[in-house]
């Protein structure tokens, strides 16, 4: 009776689920570390990058713009002991000339195209570090400096520091008076280490930030205990991914690293950068997709090479592209 009872039950093989499927992200974000990691192989690149001022292109952001040239904002500290954001043009992605300086403490820009011909432009601007969001209704305005709507983000996360922008997205419906801009940035929690943050400026007059704990912890989880900061974002093979500065070891530059950063997962992957000589810090990371001036589908990457843990002749500004 008990051989029949056992013979019975139902197979427990049949209630065994199969092992999940890897998600859908994960090829192409293996891809797309692949391409960020290896600049030896990349199909340009500079070091030290400069603009036709001899000004250092810190932490630049770089897009292409409708006339087929490429934009990029960047900052340099000036002989005035002070940050200024600038922006330069570009017909090769490597030889820069310079346009316009944006100001006085203003450092860490970002630049986004709009569908009007407008540009929105953000950095971080000092004294009491905060988030400025500017406008330019066309590439003329923009490159002569001439701004038409302007705001100055309230902190509300830290009572010391916040910026280092980045643009998600802008919305108009149908102009810039109504509108919505999605605003990465880092906020100084607790006024001792930097730490993420998400915010929407609205119809350019109305803002509101949110601390985004997931996004540290996906670089937590790596041991990060520094700071975590600058990010851009870019869409690749239908998914949406960012590059993410994390310092290992708070005030030690040669522990800056780049990890690329899964929105669809939540997950991150420190990656393992291979330059010609061999740095190995990187930080201020920016990534775009472009066309090459020979029209290829290319990821233009953007990092800053700190001195600490910079190889010979690599610190400062590094931009590369690889066709894909």
């Amino acid at each position: 009776m008990k051989i029949f009872a056992l013979l019975s039950l139902p197979l427990v093989f049949a209630s065994i689920p199969l092992a999940q499927a890897a998600p859908p992200s994960d090829v192409p974000r293996a891809e797309l570390r692949g391409l960020v990691e290896n600049v030896i192989q990349a199909d340009g690149y500079r070091y030290q990058a400069k603009d036709s001022a001899g000004r250092s292109m810190d932490a630049a952001k770089i897009i292409q713009d409708g006339t087929g040239s490429y934009l990029a904002v960047y900052h340099t500290m000036r002989p005035d002991g002070r940050f200024h954001a600038a922006i330069a043009v570009s017909s090769d992605l490597l030889d820069w000339t310079f346009a316009q300086d944006f100001g006085v403490g203003s450092s860490q820009p970002t630049i986004s195209p709009l569908a009007n011909g407008g540009y929105v432009v953000a950095w971080e601007q000092d004294p009491s570090n905060h988030i400025a969001v500017r406008y330019y209704s066309s590439r003329a305005n923009l490159l002569a400096g001439s701004s038409s709507r302007q705001f100055d983000a309230p902190r509300s996360l830290s009572s010391c520091s916040e910026g280092t922008p980045n643009i998600y997205s802008v919305t108009l419906s149908p102009d810039i008076d109504h509108s919505v801009i999605d605003i990465g940035g880092h906020y100084y929690a607790n006024c001792n280490v930097d730490r993420q943050m998400r915010a929407k400026l609205t119809n350019f007059s109305s803002w509101s930030a949110s601390s985004q704990s997931n996004f540290d912890n996906a670089l937590l989880y790596w041991g990060v205990q520094g700071n975590i900061g600058d990010r851009d974002s870019v869409s690749f093979k239908g998914f949406p991914f960012g590059l993410i500065e994390g310092q290992y070891e708070k005030n030690h530059f040669e522990s800056w690293r780049t990890f690329i950063y899964d929105y669809t997962t939540g997950n991150a992957d420190q990656t393992s950068i291979h330059t010609h000589a061999g740095s190995v810090a990187f930080a201020n990371p920016s990534i775009t997709r472009v066309k090459t001036p020979a029209g290829a589908d290319a990821l233009l990457v953007s990092l800053f090479i700190p001195s600490e843990g910079a190889a010979s002749g690599e610190s400062g500004q590094l931009i590369y592209f690889r066709k894909y």
